[in-house]
């Protein structure tokens, strides 16, 4: 597993959603400008959601999510699989 992969997991709060996506577009070398641009989202909703704000609107956090190449996927609690291992999976399945 690499520093990268234990960025990712199970995420609990706005909070961890928000550091999680920061994470992510900084690694990439994106900035808020650039993510809004492409997802056709103002840089204002972009900061305050990588900050947590805990009313951010769903529907624009997930357009952020996929703008940024993340996705969510919903399990039951306790299931948690490896981020390579759900890679693995998703490559096996016709």
């Amino acid at each position: 597993m690499t520093d990268e992969d234990s960025l990712y997991g199970t995420v609990q709060t706005a909070e961890e959603l928000g550091r999680v996506a920061r994470t992510h577009r900084k690694q990439r070398r994106l900035t808020l400008e650039t993510v809004s641009g492409l997802g056709n989202l103002s840089t204002r909703f972009l900061s305050e959601f990588e900050r947590g704000k805990e009313t951010a609107e769903i529907g624009k956090v997930l357009k952020a999510l996929r703008t940024l190449g993340l996705e969510v996927i919903i399990q039951p609690r306790g299931r948690a699989m490896p981020v390579h291992r759900a890679d693995q999976a998703r490559e096996e399945t016709p």
